[in-house]
């Protein structure tokens, strides 16, 4: 504790943006309530002018707030984080697919959490100082991938990069596509699954459902790429809402569950032949515009598991890469001759109807 007043210098990832905010991220111990206080008590200042807690702050200003106080007795101490050995240094630094003044992408390995939980030590947040290479501030998550689910996890190397990523996930701005291998073949090639999704009662919110009453709104679309008889598929999978499990559930609601996942698709989502048990779920790529101009556009490399799987049951990859880079197959020459033929037959059909209407209307007249 210190008696003395104390005063923080705007810095440029903080411009525009609100003081209980700016408290939020730099003095995350301090509630709401505290800011509100010292605000209504004159003790915060903005070059030395009052100001209440949503005023928003310019990189430059001052921000004077009043001495720290004392922790109350029953107030536990905070968790340092124990530093990372070169080990897990080096893990983390070779999962780095892409890395700029605002941005890293990794590709995530499968059995690796996102963020800690119960029993769950080893996680990508744990290992975010290894990150952090020339920039001033640790990482930050903007997004997340189920601890099974290998691929592409961007993180944000600032606050503000990490509020401009966070706008564009939650207003689905950015956009994600996965590869799965599936169960079956879908009979749709080309489909979109839309069911509302809500957690399932009696699993504590680990597990989730179809819940057409209460569900929220969730639709993925889906794309055969490849199959190997009626056995299995392999597709390309697109979220267009950002639900918990929401591709796991919609697979296994159609009745072709990821290979690999048990969870929802019990003993049948595991198939024979030396296919691992894996899960076999991949961000495969992963687009979102960039803060600073231009996009962030980077494709993960398959896991190892998912790759020999692919492998030995006769598929290419390069029977997707060959596709543009939205995931829809090429519009050709024909396909657009016969939306030209099927505009212009609907445009007849309307013009004969339109004579009709005038046929009709003058015999009535001359009647």
């Amino acid at each position: 504790m210190t008696d003395t007043v104390r005063q923080f210098t705007v810095a440029s990832d903080d411009d525009g943006i609100r003081i209980d905010r700016w408290c939020k991220r730099h003095l995350p111990e301090t509630s709401f309530t505290t800011v509100a206080k010292w605000a209504r008590t004159g003790q915060l200042r903005l070059d030395g002018a009052r100001v209440g807690p949503g005023d928003r702050v310019v990189a430059g200003q001052t921000l004077r707030l009043p001495p720290e106080e004392a922790p109350r007795i029953d107030e536990k101490p905070k968790r340092v984080r124990p530093p990372l050995s070169d080990d897990e240094i080096d893990f983390a630094r070779d999962m780095v697919i892409h890395r700029d003044p605002a941005a890293i992408v990794i590709n995530k390995p499968p059995g690796l959490a996102t963020q800690g939980g119960t029993k769950t030590t080893a996680h990508v947040d744990g290992l975010l100082d290894a990150l952090q290479f020339e920039a001033e501030g640790r990482p930050k998550l903007v997004h997340r991938l189920d601890k099974d689910t290998s691929g592409a996890l961007l993180i944000a190397r600032s606050a503000r990069a990490a509020g401009f990523f966070s706008k564009a996930f939650s207003s689905r701005s950015a956009k994600k596509v996965y590869w799965a291998l599936v169960v079956g073949v879908p009979s749709i090639e080309d489909g979109t699954v839309d069911l509302p999704i809500a957690k399932q009662p009696g699993t504590g919110g680990e597990k989730m459902h179809v819940d057409e009453e209460n569900g929220l709104p969730s639709r993925s679309r889906y794309r055969v790429i490849e199959r190997a008889g009626n056995r299995t598929a392999w597709v390309e999978l697109q979220p267009f809402t950002g639900r918990t499990h929401q591709l796991r559930v919609h697979m296994a609601a159609i009745g072709h569950p990821i290979v690999g996942d048990g969870k929802y698709g019990g003993a049948a989502a595991f198939l024979t032949g030396g296919i691992s048990r894996k899960m076999h779920l991949h961000a495969r790529r992963i687009r979102v515009d960039h803060p600073d101009d231009g996009v962030v556009d980077v494709t993960a490399p398959l896991p190892q598991h998912f790759a020999e799987s692919l492998a030995s049951l006769g598929f290419e990859e390069a029977a997707a890469d060959r596709l543009p880079p939205d995931g829809k197959p090429p519009i050709t020459r024909d396909v657009q001759k016969a939306k030209a033929r099927a505009h212009a037959k609907q445009v007849r059909k309307g013009r004969r109807g339109e004579r009709r209407g005038r046929g009709a209307a003058e015999s009535e007249r001359q009647r």
